[in-house]
Order: structure tokens, then C-alpha cells, then sequence
């Protein structure tokens, strides 16, 4: 294990987020470090350090979002840079990370993606991960370095505390996130509902039952990511349908592709809260949505990382 005490740190970016990434550093009170991340006319990626790495704790802010493979390879370009320079250590600060719905063989001939991303961030040079709200959590035992693995849901219980909604019922659009559903009931005092719902095809669902007491409730849909928003706009139709009083919706991941947004401002859901771990571009903010920055939970854990102080502490 290389040595654990550095006496500098220095946070860069990709292309991925730069936004996100300037926060963090502000926030660190640092400037971005300097690299440029360009593409040659073949479409090769070309990474540039333009200042000295040697002995240092290094961050690469990055998420691998849309174009996943091309902010995959410049991390792993960047990570390799680094290595060659003799950084003391890498960090990957990686808040959204792709691929990770291929976490397991859900059919024959299945490719377990998630733990080949995993593999080529090793393989790169990563000394560590930081990510938050992993599809599924069991990912981080797929690296042979320590993952930093942070929750999004205290942002959006914060949230939706300071509102200071009544009668308010967390639901679950599945199964998958009746656990996040529990963690965000607690701190605002309230039960949960599920929605039993059947999925006949890829990106497709369907609505089947309501489990729990929404009749006259003011709702709030919880979710790790929203992509098509297929789910949780079904989610949100059936319940007002059923008797609740108003839905709001949560995500740590806006993903939004295909029809999202669309799917969105058609729905029940008159609220939604969503956390800036991957860009929302301009087009795509519509009126009933408020996004929260995770820059400085990163912050904080990045700082903590490189004086060795507790991560754990940030969940209490």
C-alpha cells in the first residue's frame, strides 16, 4: 500500500461534468488542476497534464454519463497519465457510475459489465473510488481498492424536511427501493408504500398494486435513478388515480434519455427533486424540477479522504 500521508492534494475533471467539478474545488477551496482532455481527428482521445502530479493525492471528478464510453476512457486515460507520473495516489471521484445496471447475469450469456468497468479502473493505475448511490451496492466488492460508497438520500430528506410537508407518505415505484424508501421515511416521520409493478419489457412497466395507505396523502416517489422515467410516471399516475392528495418524485441520478422529459411533464408528479451527480442540460429543465448539488458532501469526503479522517461520519 503506497504511503497514506500526503502533503498536497489537487482535483481535476474530464469533459464529463466540468460544472460539478469546479464546485468541488471551490467549495476545497482549490483551483481545477491543469489538464486538457482533447480528441484527435480520428476520434482518439488525447489527455494533457500541464503541471506536476509527482508524490500528490490526485482526484479525477468524472462521471461516466452520456457518452458513457467516451467519459469511461478518458478517466481511465486520465488515471493512466497519473500513474505514469508518479502521482502519489488516485482517486476516481466518480458520482455516477455507468454501467452499473449490468450488475449481474439476468439471462444466459449475460456480460457482468459493472465488474469489467471495475477491472479496467484497476488495471489503470485507480488507488480508490469515491461514487455514490451505485445501482446496487454489492458492486463495491467487485474492486480490489477501497470504494468510498456515499448515499444521496440525506440531501433529499433534507429536502423535503425543510418543506415541512403533512401527512406525507414515502412510496417505492418497486421493489428494488423499498430499502431507500425506509431510509428516507425515517428522518421525515412517515410510512411507506410500494408499487407492485410488473415489467412485460426492457424500459417498459406496468402498474399492478398499490402496498400501503396513500388514499389522502401527500406522496413523495423515491428512486436511485430515473433514465426513461417510465417507471416512476406510471408510479406517480396510479397513485393520484388511487386517492393521493399530490405526488412529488426523487432521484439521485437524472439520467433522462429517450422520452423523459416529455414522460415528466405529462404526469402526476408536480415536483421533482433530483441531485446533480451527472449534467442536466438546459433543454431538459423543466419547470417542476429542482435539482440539489452533491459538490459538498464530495467535497467534504474528498477532504476527509486526504487527511484520513472518517467517511462514516458523513452518514450519521
Amino acid at each position: 500500500m503506497k504511503n497514506s500521508v500526503f502533503s498536497n492534494y489537487k482535483v481535476f475533471t474530464g469533459n464529463s461534468h466540468p460544472e460539478l467539478a469546479e464546485e468541488i474545488a471551490s467549495i476545497m477551496g482549490k483551483p481545477l488542476g491543469k489538464a486538457t482532455v482533447n480528441k484527435f481527428s480520428d476520434g482518439e482521445i488525447s489527455v494533457n497534464l500541464w503541471e506536476t502530479v509527482r508524490g500528490t493525492d490526485c482526484y479525477i471528478v468524472q462521471s461516466t454519463c452520456d457518452p458513457v464510453n467516451d467519459n469511461l476512457m478518458e478517466l481511465l486515460i486520465m488515471i493512466d497519465a497519473m500513474k505514469r507520473a508518479s502521482a502519489g495516489r488516485i482517486n476516481a471521484v466518480i458520482p455516477y457510475y455507468g454501467y452499473a445496471r449490468q450488475d449481474r447475469k439476468a439471462k444466459a450469456r449475460d456480460p457482468i459489465t459493472a465488474k469489467l468497468v471495475a477491472d479496467l479502473l484497476v488495471a489503470a493505475g485507480a488507488d480508490r473510488v469515491v461514487t455514490m448511490d451505485l445501482h446496487a451496492a454489492q458492486i463495491q466488492g467487485y474492486f480490489d481498492i477501497p470504494v468510498d460508497h456515499l448515499v444521496g438520500m440525506p440531501i433529499l430528506s433534507k429536502y423535503f424536511v425543510a418543506k415541512g410537508l403533512e401527512d406525507v407518505v414515502i412510496v417505492s415505484p418497486d421493489h428494488g427501493s423499498v430499502t431507500r424508501a425506509r431510509n428516507m421515511a425515517q428522518p421525515l416521520n412517515a410510512p411507506i408504500a410500494i408499487v407492485d409493478k410488473r415489467r412485460p419489457e426492457p424500459n417498459k412497466s406496468e402498474i399492478m398494486n398499490i402496498i400501503g395507505d396513500i388514499e389522502g396523502k401527500n406522496c413523495i416517489l423515491v428512486d436511485d435513478m430515473i433514465d426513461t422515467a417510465g417507471t416512476i410516471t406510471n408510479a406517480a399516475n396510479a397513485l393520484k388515480d388511487l386517492g393521493a392528495v399530490s405526488v412529488r418524485a426523487c432521484a439521485t441520478h437524472a439520467v433522462l434519455s429517450g422520452p423523459a422529459i416529455e414522460r415528466i411533464e405529462n404526469s402526476a408528479i408536480e415536483e421533482l427533486v433530483l441531485l446533480n451527480t451527472l449534467p442536466i442540460p438546459e433543454e431538459k429543465r423543466i419547470e417542476k424540477m429542482r435539482i440539489v448539488s452533491v459538490a459538498p458532501l464530495f467535497a467534504e469526503a474528498m477532504t476527509r479522504i486526504f487527511t484520513n479522517g472518517s467517511i462514516s461520519k458523513l452518514f450519521d
